[in-house]
């Protein structure tokens, strides 16, 4: 799958996920998801103050979480980038770090695990899933959850709920 996915890693903290690791990862899920056309995605993982910032900024709500997704295709012009350039743009997540961290420690499971989960949480929304009932929260969950099976996290992430 070379050259499939051009994804943009930015750590304003220090990973426990190695630059490798995360690209794997995200060429699965989306071969998973059924994506066949080459795309592009950015990753940030950051500080509880940065995110804090961003969800302010972007959510109106004055409080770190744990996970943000800006799609591509919700601020695009009118014309398809995709048109232009061969790639679909997909978007931005941004992962609190300190917030995955303490989330791990409650649900009892390491970071990297935790950061799996977020990340995969960002991926389905940067392709359009969202939660605002609870049988499309369950379902985005039972998604997640088949998404860390493809990269065989199954069952090592137990998230029941997620906001």
């Amino acid at each position: 799958m070379d050259g499939f996915l051009d994804l943009y890693l930015q750590f304003n903290i220090p990973s426990p996920v190695e630059e490798a690791t995360w690209r794997h990862w995200f060429e699965i899920w989306l071969k998973e998801l059924g994506v066949q056309e080459p795309c592009e995605l950015s990753l940030c993982l950051t500080s509880d103050e940065h995110i804090r910032q961003l969800n302010r900024e972007f959510r109106h709500l004055d409080e770190p979480t744990d996970v943000l997704a800006f799609a591509a295709q919700e601020m695009l012009a009118p014309f398809g980038i995709q048109d232009i350039t061969g790639v679909r743009l997909l978007g931005d997540i941004v992962i609190s770090v300190p917030t995955a961290r303490a989330q791990a420690k409650a649900q009892g499971h390491r970071l990297s695990q935790e950061l799996a989960w977020l990340g995969s949480h960002g991926l389905l929304h940067l392709l359009g899933w969202d939660h605002p009932d609870e049988l499309s929260l369950q379902r985005m969950l039972q998604q997640q959850r088949q998404l860390l099976a493809a990269i065989q996290l199954d069952g090592e992430v137990a998230h029941g709920q997620q906001p």
